[in-house]
């Protein structure tokens, strides 16, 4: 009896295994993260297609989605081009996707400065100038908490005329780096 209890044991694992391999080739794997993607205070567009996990709440208009090829992964990026998106950014955000996060447009290259106020997460920030070419990345930007005082919330600041925010280590991973070429479509900051 217990020969026939191991034996199907090791089996039924097998089994079970083999079952979640063949769903995992066919479909994409589930968010691993448990918990929401964001909190009540984040930006109430994000799309949920850059987030790891539910946001707080459904987005009724969510921002545009870009993809753009990064030498080591096609990135997913939610596209703030007007100052109320780039304000919020990614505040309040838990969880993003690999190879996601948003990019900030701006009117023209130049310098632009970038705090983590209430960025609950750690960020890589890579400044991008209009031609998309890299021109500077900030790598593992630390968090900041929800009433850290500003004077404390980390700062940083590069030339541009596009910001991409992503998981702190992504940039890195995707190829990110100094003087790298993105092909980016055509984006224009708004006014509103």
């Amino acid at each position: 009896m217990l020969r026939n209890a191991s034996t199907c044991a090791v089996l039924c694992a097998w089994l079970a295994a083999s079952a979640a391999a063949g769903a995992a080739a066919s479909s994409p794997a589930p968010s691993a993260s448990p918990r929401q993607a964001t909190t009540a205070c984040a930006n109430p567009d994000l799309p949920a297609a850059i987030l790891d996990g539910p946001p707080a709440e459904a987005p009724k208009t969510p921002l545009p989605l870009i993809t753009v090829a990064a030498p080591k992964a096609q990135l997913h990026l939610a596209v703030a081009a007007d100052e109320a998106r780039r304000e919020l950014g990614l505040m309040c955000v838990t969880a993003l996707r690999r190879h996601a996060g948003m990019i900030f447009v701006f009117a023209h290259d130049g310098p632009y400065e970038f705090w983590m106020k209430r960025t609950l997460i750690p960020l890589d920030m890579v400044w991008v100038a209009a031609d998309g070419r890299v021109t500077h990345v900030a790598a593992h930007v630390p968090s900041s908490t929800m009433d850290e005082p500003d004077d404390k919330v980390a700062r940083r600041s590069g030339s541009g005329r596009y910001v991409i925010e992503l998981t702190a280590g992504e940039a890195a991973l995707d190829g990110l780096t100094d003087g790298v070429r993105l092909a980016l479509p055509a984006l224009s900051a708004s006014a509103s």
